[in-house]
């Protein structure tokens, strides 16, 4: 839909505009050193800047007489941030150029309703831009940011906006990550007869570091299906709350982990994902604590679907079959010679 303001903008020549206040926000860009706000809101114009002004391609300015029922883009921009922010998510009250950015107010993961989004910017004079959903952000990053278009917006207009919003409880949130203590079981006759290192542990061990979470222990199996399913059983007595298998999850006929999580109860399973690399992947739950099995890719790529499913795993989401499958779109990665993941197009 478009705008219904009434108002109308009275145009000033510039050099009647001495000390008339400022309406809007004016922009200033010089390529490759500087692009900002030269001029800002409630600014009284003087003498000494009408040439920058003119240097800005300012021959005129408007001065805006907002009637009744219409709102300044400032005021609208804080409405529309304030509808926006969900859980986790916090932002000033100092647009600039009239945008104004929302920002994670702690570590975790970010949780966009696209859907409400979409709905959000089909309305023509709103502006709302955002980062994808279900990455991990940290405390202070900017996760998106919103505006509307017009200088100045209709309240009817606005209000529809700031309806969708509150209906979906804010679009944007940040959901807080469990500091887990995990237990890991490695599997394969290579590494359990000490045929080759181990190559697993080092790597899980820093990928969980990274979101404040220990690895509390360390198992080895051979690729037997019953001791797999044991190693299981005693890493749930320790009361660990995330349990991770690695290695034997492929169709050969000595991987076996997967047979072995089953074995040992999990419910919720889901087997296979469209995500490359990480195709083999499974995930499971032992009641309310997760299972994740983990293929060798792990060992061979800096970023798989376990760096996909991990945060949302700690968030406290289940993952189902619609989930991964969802993973699909986005879910390939380039395998860049130097990789430069989270930014990058992998799973977004």
């Amino acid at each position: 839909m478009t705008g219904r303001y009434k108002s109308s903008a009275e145009i000033i020549p510039l050099d009647e505009t001495v000390g008339k206040v400022l309406a809007h926000d004016i922009t200033e860009i010089r390529p490759g050193q500087f692009k900002g706000v030269a001029f800002r809101k409630g600014h009284i114009i003087r003498k000494q800047d009408l040439e920058h002004l003119r240097r800005l391609g300012k021959e005129h300015l408007f001065i805006l007489c907002i009637e009744p029922g219409e709102v300044h883009e400032d005021d609208a921009a804080i409405r529309l941030a304030k509808a926006l922010a969900g859980p986790g998510v916090m932002f000033e009250k100092n647009p600039s150029e009239g945008k104004i950015p929302l920002k994670s107010n702690r570590k975790g993961l970010l949780k966009v309703n696209v859907k409400a989004l979409t709905e959000l910017c089909l309305i023509s004079t709103i502006c709302c831009s955002s980062r994808h959903n279900n990455i991990f952000v940290e405390k202070g990053e900017t996760i998106a940011a919103t505006r509307v278009i017009p200088l100045i917006i209709d309240e009817l207009t606005l209000n529809e906006a700031t309806k969708i919003s509150d209906a979906a409880g804010g679009i944007f949130s940040v959901k807080e990550l469990l500091k887990l203590e995990a237990g890991l079981i490695i599997t394969g006759n290579e590494v359990f007869y000490g045929r080759i290192e181990d190559k697993f542990a080092p790597i899980i061990k820093q990928k969980l570091a990274f979101f404040d979470c220990q690895l509390k222990e360390i198992l080895y199996s051979p690729d037997d299906r019953s001791q797999i399913a044991q190693g299981i059983r005693d890493l749930r007595e320790k009361g660990l709350g995330l349990i991770l298998i690695a290695g034997g999850m492929s169709v050969d006929p000595d991987d076996v982990s997967r047979l072995a999580i089953a074995d040992a109860g999990a419910g919720d399973i889901v087997y296979g994902t469209p995500v490359l690399p990480g195709a083999m992947f499974l995930y499971g739950r032992f009641d309310e604590v997760p299972v994740m099995g983990l293929p060798a890719c792990i060992l061979y790529y800096k970023s798989t679907v376990f760096d996909l499913v991990l945060p949302r795993v700690l968030a406290g989401e289940r993952i189902t079959r619609m989930d991964l499958a969802a993973m699909a779109h986005g879910g390939l990665c380039m395998n860049c010679e130097e990789c430069r993941y989270p930014i990058c197009p992998f799973g977004k």
